[in-house]
């Protein structure tokens, strides 16, 4: 593989098309693993979907020659201090799609920060041994629906559809 920065976004993009292939491939599967299956594949498009937005920073850094061009986080080129002393378009508007929670990049950054958090464990109410056994529930928590094919591949789109914009914006200097 030819060592330009824009191989590690392409290579990372490829890979998460593969892994949501691998994901609907399972989704039909009559596997008793295909549940698993679909976990994997998706927390794998997950993981290479970050890895393009950060081989999409590296590009972006490595165009502007910026001192933080080997950062090992997207998250570490988003920081105001960044922002303030350069100030680079590009990085600019995904500085503005990350601190908006409604966005795809931000949902992306959360999905993906929510990988290497603990499982919560829902905490049952000590019951009196006198009350009845019917249970109460609260409809006001929130139930937390998997990451969909459909919403990851939306993602991958845009995430390409960046790409594309800001390499052609940066091959006009």
């Amino acid at each position: 593989m030819a060592q330009e920065l824009y191989t590690r976004t392409n290579q990372k993009l490829f890979f998460a098309g593969l892994a949501l292939e691998s994901m609907a491939q399972a989704t039909t599967s009559r596997a008793m693993n295909a549940q698993g299956l679909i976990q994997a594949e998706r927390e794998s498009a997950l993981f290479h979907l970050y890895g393009a937005l950060l081989g999409l920073c590296h590009e972006i850094a490595g165009f502007y020659r910026l001192p933080q061009a080997n950062a090992s986080r997207p998250e570490l080129l988003f920081g105001n201090e960044m922002q303030e002393s350069i100030a680079i378009p590009e990085m600019a508007e995904m500085l503005e799609l990350a601190r908006n929670s409604e966005t795809w990049l931000a949902r992306l950054l959360s999905a993906y920060a929510d990988l290497f958090r603990p499982p919560v464990v829902k905490k049952a109410a000590k019951t009196d041994v006198t009350q009845p056994l019917i249970q109460a529930i609260s409809l006001d928590e929130p139930t937390v629906e998997p990451l969909s094919r459909q919403e990851l591949e939306s993602w991958r789109s845009e995430l390409k559809g960046l790409v594309r914009r800001f390499r052609e914006a940066l091959s006009e200097c």
